[in-house]
């Protein structure tokens, strides 16, 4: 399964960009994500640091993940600016009663489609044969848009996940 985006505004940024994974506990609903979508666009286009401008963008992808992302060639991101980036998240979960900050449910991919469930339940289906090695997982600790584009979706064998099976 290939990521759902289209026309990302995220590709326009470099690969050396900084990024930030945040991801649902639950899938949003598509009509959910499109609202949202215009949520990031607004947040995207008004954030600032030290009241410059960020050449930032966002998504909603796979109906599962909210992606920020600042060039930092073009300006550089500060403590406040990734605070308020953090408040704009938390204020998201408000209001479309949504989860952003549960760390240990892991998404991975399972008979076409985008999973997610807590650690201890990924460990009994890793034991019980129901995912394995070979399974897709979302590395959302991925620092930069290059390694978004390698490194988010990969083998769980060859992922921070394997040590939790």
């Amino acid at each position: 399964m290939k990521d759902t985006k289209q026309n990302s505004k995220i590709d326009a940024l470099s690969d050396e960009s900084r990024v930030w994974i945040y991801q649902a506990k639950d899938e949003i609903s598509p009509d959910v994500a499109e609202k949202l979508q215009y949520d990031v666009d607004i947040f995207s286009q008004k954030w600032v640091s030290h009241n410059i401008d960020l050449h930032a963008a966002g998504e909603v992808r796979n109906n599962r993940f909210i992606i920020l992302a600042v060039d930092e060639t073009q300006t550089q991101t500060s403590g406040c600016s990734i605070d308020s980036s953090v408040r704009f998240i938390k204020e998201i979960e408000q209001k479309y009663k949504l989860d952003f900050f549960d760390r240990m449910t892991f998404a991975f991919e399972k008979d076409g489609k985008i999973q997610a469930v807590a650690s201890d339940k990924f460990a009994e289906m890793y034991a019980a044969g129901e995912i394995d090695d070979n399974t897709v997982v979302f590395d959302n600790l991925v620092k930069t848009k290059a390694e978004l584009d390698k490194a988010h979706r990969k083998k769980l064998g060859k992922s921070m996940y394997k040590r939790f099976v």
